[in-house]
């Protein structure tokens, strides 16, 4: 993707970088996220207090946008009774949605697809009789972001250990992240945005939604300095990922610890299509959730065929018995 078509698209004209270490600052920063300097004054420092209005799921805690006039008054994710919920101080804003290129009837054909192609413990009439219960577009929030660090990380590994299983090791490491995804979804799980994360084109971000209708839009819950922190959190994590797979000498590592100094940390705030669905198998309910960008990333629940599993038990269990048996005789 071009990284200066899509951040030209999404840059305030009122933004500034801090003079020390060069990260964006946003508005409404009194300080620099990364190393604390205060911002220049301006229009940058302008603060305002925004009343927000959004539907609140009583099930998973999901935030969405309160239209009276399309929203209905159940959850997108979890079917759940939303509430009324007014918030005082400023919340994150999306600040793009990328489109729907996978339409309503590709992801009803991808769940026939999807259920035939489980396996032989399923049952053997899901695909034919699995009926869908309910088709939800939605816009999903996450943050994506840039960010230069340098990583400091101490370790203990089995290389270089001589008459010790353990040595101390230690080292630095530059690392680039470019366009990392960080959930802010309380809507979908972290191994459902994991599975869906791989198939986005982030050059398709549009100022409005667009490519379903009646579609759930999800909000960002946090304030920014939370949102801020997540962010941090997740950088870290990743730190510590890159650190265990290219850094640490040997094949064993014990007391990982990780520092990082970041520059240049650039966030956008996107909203992600995707499709919930909810199909029914004999009285159950079942879900399952599609790329709304490419309908083969998915992640759901199925049943499976209690009749095949004792069956399968039965059998190893007769075998062992026989194989017992003929031990036995030999002897």
């Amino acid at each position: 993707m071009s990284d200066s078509a899509s951040n030209a698209a999404h840059v305030d004209r009122d933004q500034t970088d801090c003079l020390a270490c060069g990260t964006p600052l946003e508005r409404g920063d009194l300080r620099c996220a990364i190393c604390g300097k205060s911002a220049p004054l301006g229009r940058n420092n302008l603060t305002t207090t925004e009343v927000v209005k959004i539907l609140r799921c009583t099930g998973c805690g999901a935030a969405v946008a309160y239209d009276p006039k399309k929203q209905a008054p159940s959850c997108s994710f979890c079917d759940s009774v939303v509430e009324i919920e007014t918030l005082q101080d400023p919340m994150e804003q999306t600040g793009g949605y990328l489109v729907f290129t996978v339409s309503a009837e590709e992801a009803k054909a991808q769940l026939q697809q999807w259920l035939s192609s489980l396996g032989w413990f399923r049952p053997s009439d899901l695909s034919a009789t699995a009926r869908v219960q309910e088709l939800k577009p939605l816009w999903w929030v996450a943050w994506v972001f840039d960010a230069d660090a340098r990583v400091s990380w101490a370790a203990d590994s089995n290389h270089g250990g001589r008459r010790s299983a353990w040595a101390p090791h230690a080292g630095t490491a530059e690392i680039v992240f470019d366009d990392i995804l960080a959930s802010a979804s309380k809507g979908l799980s972290a191994a459902e945005v994991e599975v869906l994360a791989s198939g986005y084109d982030l050059t398709t971000a549009r100022p409005n939604p667009e490519g379903a209708e009646n579609a759930t839009i999800e909000q960002f819950d946090v304030q920014r300095s939370q949102a801020r922190k997540q962010v941090a959190q997740a950088l870290n994590e990743m730190a510590r990922i890159r650190v265990q797979q290219s850094e640490i000498p040997g094949s064993k590592f014990r007391k990982l610890q990780v520092s990082l100094v970041l520059q240049n940390l650039v966030t956008r705030r996107l909203s992600f299509p995707a499709y919930v669905m909810a199909y029914r198998y004999k009285g159950q309910l079942y879900r399952l959730v599609i790329g709304g960008q490419n309908k083969t990333l998915l992640c759901g629940n199925a049943p499976y065929s209690q009749a095949k599993i004792i069956a399968v038990a039965c059998a190893v269990i007769a075998a062992l018995a026989f194989i017992l048996l003929l031990i036995s005789v030999t002897q």
